[in-house]
């Protein structure tokens, strides 16, 4: 069994699965993925996103903004009240992306305080976007003290450096159809060395599918892919790389187990 620990069941083009989210949720059963985190990008559209994603016992979900996604000042009250909801096991996805967006440097750095402050009043989490901010986020997760809650890097494309201070923190290091490419050769070394109760695997969906299926919208069903290429990067079994991501999922997110 796979988990695929994000994705954006709310950001999908359903005109691909015959406008239908079933089909989609279809797909990832029939590639045994029995449990998916749907990821918050803003919290505008998070009360719609988990109505349109509740009759699946399976979907879990998170809140919060993207640090791309930073057009209104975060409301921490708001957060910690739309995050109480029986669903969301974790705050995010937060941030800080200096790739696309460095001239927000200063919001992205209040936002995700914010998410980290909250992420410790509800003993929840975090899910952590980071892209050439390492030192910034690093400084935020420690001064916010955010081993409190522990939580995850998704999506991780930075050094085996950060990965490790991070391990340090109590977070876990989630693996996209990145590793699949071509050219994440330095990634796949990354991917080498986390231990294997701190990794996890992930479609980021519908963005980033992952080799065989390049040019295509992502969907969970192509975590396998992710899950693949992992044990062979490891020298290990597809069957181990589900079930230790499996657990470490669990082991993080105790409310998912056996449900």
């Amino acid at each position: 069994m796979f988990i695929d620990s994000h994705c954006h069941l709310d950001r999908l083009k359903l005109e691909d699965f015959d406008n239908n989210l079933d089909n989609v949720i279809d797909a990832a059963s029939a590639e045994n993925v029995n449990t998916l985190l749907c990821v918050s990008v803003t919290i505008e559209e998070f009360p719609a996103m988990a109505e349109k994603t509740a009759k699946y016992d399976h979907v879990w979900l998170t809140c919060g903004a993207h640090p791309l996604n930073q057009d209104d000042e975060i409301d921490p009250e708001q957060l910690s009240q739309l995050a109480k909801h029986p669903r969301v096991v974790a705050i995010g996805e937060t941030g800080l992306d200096y790739f696309y967006a460095p001239e927000t440097k200063t919001v992205q750095l209040d936002s995700f305080r914010k998410h980290v402050r909250v992420a410790n009043q509800l003993n929840k989490p975090l899910i952590i976007h980071t892209r050439d901010a390492q030192a910034d986020t690093l400084a935020i997760l420690r001064a916010e003290k955010a081993e409190n809650v522990g939580g995850i890097l998704h999506c991780f494309t930075e050094s085996w450096e950060m990965a490790e201070q991070a391990i340090a923190m109590g977070f876990y290091i989630s693996f996209s159809g990145i590793v699949t490419f071509k050219n994440a050769s330095a990634l796949r070394e990354v991917a080498k060395k986390v231990p294997a109760d701190r990794f996890l695997i992930e479609t980021d969906a519908p963005y980033l599918a992952p080799v065989p299926h390049r040019g295509k919208q992502n969907q969970p069903a192509y975590v396998v892919e992710v899950a693949k290429h992992l044990a062979s990067i490891r020298g290990t079994s597809v069957a181990e790389i589900a079930q230790q991501s499996s657990d470490n999922f669990h082991r993080l997110f105790p409310s998912t187990r056996n449900v």
